[in-house]
């Protein structure tokens, strides 16, 4: 579920980004770390690391006169959990910018993102070998770090997620499941529900409020084909990410995965065989 609280995190913070093109504004949380001469770095995520949980680039561009090889690269970050480095092999001449992929560890929601930075290991044509520390410019983390805690937030009051699924004609129905996940007694309310990729759904009634008091509230839900056309079912990455908006209290509404099972998924594909 991690994973797929991650991805969604990816998901939303790319509706208003794109694909992280160069001169982004620095991160405010990297200020604090000194620069390291002939090497500059920024996080970027590009529309292809969306669908990957964990997963952005460090654009690295080699700013001195000297040229130099990078090797290894991880995100050094508080508010991640640490990764070991990705091996790799990046010839940089001065002036050359490389956007390396990068791993990024599961968000530790009790720290800040910040001071963001790139750990490298770098290889200088003497034959040296350093690990540097570079400050990372660009707010993807960021953005990432604060809608996964958001939606950590919301599944440490209630969680959402299916039953009772089954085949009917041209579609898949089943119920909509809200179930109480901690001590927190606030209103716990279902305001949206969107499709995925290649799936439409429909819940019955929203919204669908878990009162206090309640541990449960369902309403019906029904899923149809959204797209049937090939290169779309082929090509898509997360057919079963349906970003459900849960409000709790008077917070402001989060989108959350609603939560599908491998033998939920296994109907959903077979809906997709049967009508397209």
């Amino acid at each position: 579920m991690r994973r797929t609280v991650l991805a969604l995190a990816l998901l939303c913070a790319a509706c208003s980004g794109g694909d992280g093109a160069a001169g982004a504004a620095p991160s405010t949380t990297s200020a604090a770390l000194p620069p390291v001469p002939g090497i500059e770095a920024e996080v970027v995520r590009h529309r292809t690391d969306v669908p990957v949980a964990g997963r952005v680039h460090v654009r690295v561009t080699g700013t001195g006169d000297q040229p130099f090889t990078v090797t290894a690269v991880a995100i050094d970050s508080p508010g991640f959990a640490p990764l070991p480095s990705t091996a790799l092999t990046a010839a940089f001449e001065p002036g050359r910018t490389i956007d390396l992929r990068t791993a990024f560890g599961e968000p530790d929601c009790a720290a800040q993102p910040g001071p963001l930075a790139a750990r490298l290991t770098v290889a200088r044509p003497d034959g040296t070998v350093e690990e540097l520390r570079v400050p990372l410019a660009g707010d993807d983390l960021d953005v990432v770090h604060r809608e996964a805690c958001a939606v950590a937030g919301v599944l440490a009051v209630a969680g959402v997620g299916l039953t009772d699924l089954a085949a009917a004609g041209d579609s898949v129905t089943g119920t909509v499941v809200l179930t109480r996940t901690g001590d927190d007694d606030r209103a716990v309310t279902v305001v949206d529900a969107r499709r995925s990729v290649v799936l439409d759904l429909a819940v019955d009634g929203l919204p669908l409020e878990l009162r206090p008091g309640e541990e449960r509230a369902t309403a019906g839900v029904s899923f149809t084909p959204a797209s049937c056309e090939p290169h779309v079912l082929a090509d898509t990455k997360q057919p079963f990410v349906f970003p459900v908006w849960i409000e709790v209290g008077d917070a402001e509404p989060v989108p959350v995965p609603l939560s599908v099972d491998p033998a939920q998924q296994a109907l959903l594909w077979d809906l997709l065989g049967r009508v397209c």
